[in-house]
């Protein structure tokens, strides 16, 4: 039986349902909540009602989803390296991305101890106005690690980008270059992407795209049930609702499984990628059919179903289909098909 969400889910949700797509009051609203209260971690019970959660986030808001899931994904990560509990008042993002041209390295501080990072790191979301990040930086031997960095400190600069998305339009994504930036790491060098919780975070970013889909689906279904609305409509609302409920059931199934535990790496990387291709599969499914059904009067003239649909068009594109399933199938080598 699905259990109510909590009092302080329940504020979280409801400075989703007021943001409407704008990021500062947000943002606000995350530095006195707690993220602590929200439950147990990934794989240590209740994964499920987690992802829940997550698309309760995105039902309401698919920013305000864009905006919580990396700050909760990050206090997860902190905690699953056995870092001291964050401060209160802080937001933070998660920067792991790369791209050509653009390098961050990490040094030791040999004179001062610690840390420091230089260089520039791209596709840093809303970097000018979090506190806080985690990020990825190469060190002096090549290896990726994870470091926790003070944004507002001298050595932070956001740089200016020209940010035209119509989607997620307050979400921007810009780079950020480093200047002898003082640094703490999180876990060993390569502790970021092995870890088992990397595959638990990219199941809760699939969890937020199928919640932000249920608004359209409920236009949908709801245009479908008017005087004359003819059998495509039907038909479309029917197989929407196959697609969700089928990605539904693999997003609980995978946070009963893990739970349970037991995956190793290669298991923990399919199961990820499956449920995260089955949900971004649904996701445009629902998109064309609001192209369909709805046609361009509700993109034009319609501010929520208008603005979804760029939010949640630009969100799942996170979503590397071809590289993604790429990756799925060098970790099915020597393994068996499904079976039952």
């Amino acid at each position: 039986m699905t259990q109510p969400f909590s009092n302080e889910q329940r504020a979280y949700l409801a400075a989703a349902e007021q943001c409407g797509g704008r990021v500062a009051p947000l943002l606000d609203a995350l530095r006195v909540l707690d993220p602590a209260a929200l439950g147990p971690q990934p794989a240590s019970g209740g994964t499920a009602e987690r992802f829940r959660f997550l698309a309760a986030v995105a039902e309401a808001d698919v920013t305000a989803a864009r905006v919580i899931e990396p700050h909760l994904d990050a206090i997860a990560i902190l905690r699953e390296s056995g870092a001291d509990a964050p401060p209160a008042g802080r937001t933070w993002g998660v920067f792991a991305a790369e791209a050509p041209g653009a390098g961050l390295l990490a040094t030791e501080r040999r004179d001062a101890g610690g840390w420091q990072l230089d260089g520039v790191k791209p596709w840093c979301s809303l970097g000018a106005q979090v506190t806080d990040a985690l990020i990825t930086a190469r060190t002096d031997a090549a290896e990726r690690r994870m470091f926790s960095v003070d944004l507002r400190q001298q050595g932070v600069h956001a740089e200016p980008v020209e940010w035209v998305a119509r989607g997620l339009a307050e979400v921007e994504s810009g780079p950020l270059e480093f200047g002898g930036a003082v640094a703490e790491p999180v876990g060993e060098a390569g502790w970021y992407l092995t870890r088992p919780g990397f595959r638990w975070g990219a199941i809760g970013v699939a969890a937020c795209w199928w919640g932000g889909c249920l608004p359209l689906y409920a236009a949908l279904r709801a245009r479908a049930g008017r005087d004359g609305a003819g059998p495509l409509a039907a038909a479309a609302a029917g197989r929407l609702h196959r697609a969700l409920e089928g990605a539904r059931l693999q997003l609980a199934h995978a946070g009963d499984v893990i739970d349970a535990g037991g995956l190793d790496p290669h298991a923990a990387a399919v199961l990820a990628h499956t449920v995260r291709g089955q949900v971004a599969d649904t996701v445009v499914e629902v998109l064309g059919a609001v192209r369909d059904v709805l046609g361009p009067a509700a993109l034009a003239f319609d501010e929520s179903i208008a603005r979804r649909y760029a939010d949640l068009d630009l969100y799942v594109s996170q979503y590397h289909r071809g590289p993604d399933d790429v990756s799925l199938f060098e970790h099915l080598r020597g393994e068996a098909g499904p079976a039952w």
